[in-house]
């Protein structure tokens, strides 16, 4: 299951993170974010304690969303040592999905 994080723990639970953490910059109102919500739930379970997944709604938390530039939803960033890896914008299959984090785990 994904955890939700905000502008005030963001530094702690992704960026101090000492594993890598794809973070689903969504919004309620982006229905390609819904539909990617249950695939993100999977993956977070397949990949349990090798990475994190956590969702950030981009409207309620739009310090984070500016920091990083987030201008389309949903995007999928991967962070590892508190810095940007990888980034995905709009709704992908699992296949696709799974392949950016096999890519960021690998260069681990």
């Amino acid at each position: 299951m994904t955890a939700s994080v905000t502008d005030a723990t963001f530094a702690d639970e992704v960026l101090a993170s000492d594993i890598p953490v794809l973070v689903d910059f969504w919004a309620e109102w982006c229905g390609p974010c819904h539909r990617i919500a249950p695939v993100l739930d999977e993956l977070a379970t397949e990949y349990e304690g090798r990475l994190r997944i956590v969702k950030l709604d981009a409207d309620n938390n739009p310090q984070t969303a500016r920091a990083y530039n987030i201008m389309s939803m949903p995007t999928l960033t991967v962070f590892r040592n508190g810095e940007v890896v990888s980034q995905v914008v709009g709704a992908h299959p699992k296949s696709k999905l799974r392949a950016q984090i096999e890519e960021v785990l690998v260069n681990s």
